[in-house]
């Protein structure tokens, strides 16, 4: 196998725009872009940078009604023609000129990785333009049109993959990739995300587990408000590494929203660019350990586009190009004056939030007077069980 690390981006992504007041702007793309091509990540020895065509209907239905593929088409060519009852035209999902291409291209793009994963050209692939993890089969949700984290653990299966594991670390439960495989026994989801009682989706509790012929298939860790590094870096290392290696993947699929930092204006954890630097580097980790290598590592959320999303995604590529940026490194001079001839404003100057991000590991004891604690057992309680583990030990 290869041990090319390749990485998905091309300006027409900026094509996914629902409009000048919308979060989900397209600018924190092309900061990311711009930020990765400064530190010259894109011109690191086995890195290939790679743009991605739209996915075709076939692609799309593997995942999506047809039904729905055809509204968004409609929308597309005539956002008049929006219709709520598919989440098109609504306040998070407006329909725009364009719609279905731009949402089908960035499906394309984390499908051709997951088959380079699986036919051996390449060890490990980043698309931080996707990670639409919100869409369902039959409707537009949460600012995602399709999905194209499930769309491409579709097609690994097809492409002769046994087993995917899907780890969603976005800051709201990954509740639409969830659904998909709800009930197929070769594809295990997990959430971990702040709780659906303070957030949307208001979803993803300790209890929902999948469906009959998977039972376990879904894992859901729901966290307090407000949990900041140590509590969220406890809880994603308590679960996470535990269920991937038992379940043995050929492939992890890695879904990093970074609207879990604290400046995120629509989540309200309290999570530093240096924790999810942490968190990263143990899901590559995790990927070498029990996946054979193969990592696909998706974007996802994030609303904070100039403090917080381009320095969180250039740390995922630097660390899928097994060359990791050091926290204190400073931010390259070209892209902060670029962030202030935009923007009007200083950039932070340093890749880091000074933070520790450290944690205290599962081993340490359960406190039954802290929240996140509590979280996590009820987690494992669930959900151990059902993979041979033992929810107060493993």
């Amino acid at each position: 196998m290869t041990d090319a690390v390749r990485v998905v981006w091309d300006p027409k992504f900026n094509g996914y725009d629902f409009g000048r007041w919308h979060p989900m702007a397209p600018v924190r793309l092309d900061l990311t872009a711009r930020l990765c091509r400064e530190f010259g990540l894109f011109d690191r020895p086995g890195v290939q940078v790679v743009t991605a065509e739209p996915a075709d209907d076939d692609l799309l239905t593997s995942v999506h009604d047809p039904a729905y593929v055809a509204a968004v088409k409609a929308a597309s060519a005539d956002p008049r023609q929006a219709q709520e009852v598919f989440g098109l035209g609504t306040e998070d999902d407006p329909a725009f000129p364009g719609m279905h291409e731009a949402a089908a291209r960035i499906v394309g793009g984390s499908v051709d990785l997951g088959r380079a994963l699986v036919a051996g050209d390449a060890l490990h692939g980043v698309n931080f333009c996707g990670g639409m993890h919100h869409a369902k089969p039959g409707c537009a949700s949460g600012f995602c049109v399709y999905n194209d984290a499930a769309a491409a653990v579709v097609a690994m299966l097809r492409e002769g993959a046994e087993r995917v594991v899907y780890v969603d670390l976005d800051c709201h439960h990954g509740d639409g990739t969830e659904q998909v495989f709800w009930d197929d026994p070769r594809v295990l989801t997990i959430s971990v995300h702040e709780s659906g009682t303070t957030l949307f989706p208001g979803t993803g509790f300790a209890d929902e587990l999948g469906g009959p012929g998977a039972l376990g298939g879904a894992v859901n860790l729901a966290l307090p408000a407000r949990t900041g590094d140590a509590g969220w870096l406890r809880a994603v290392h308590a679960v996470v590494p535990q269920l991937v290696t038992a379940f043995a993947p050929d492939v992890l699929v890695t879904q990093h929203g970074c609207d879990t930092h604290a400046l995120d204006p629509l989540g309200h954890l309290m999570v530093s660019l240096d924790a999810q630097r942490v968190a990263a580097a143990s899901m590559h980790r995790l990927a070498h350990d029990a996946a054979g290598g193969r990592w696909l590592a998706l974007g996802g959320g994030g609303y904070e586009v100039v403090d917080v999303v381009p320095r969180t995604w250039a740390h995922l590529v630097a660390e899928a190009s097994g060359a990791p940026i050091a926290p204190g490194t400073a931010v390259p001079a070209p892209w902060l004056a670029h962030v202030r001839d935009v923007f009007g404003r200083d950039a932070p100057a340093a890749m880091t939030d000074g933070q520790p991000a450290t944690f205290t590991g599962w081993e340490s004891g359960y406190d039954p007077d802290d929240a996140v604690d509590r979280a996590i057992l009820a987690t494992r309680r669930a959900a151990f069980p059902l993979h041979g583990l033992d929810p107060d030990f493993d």
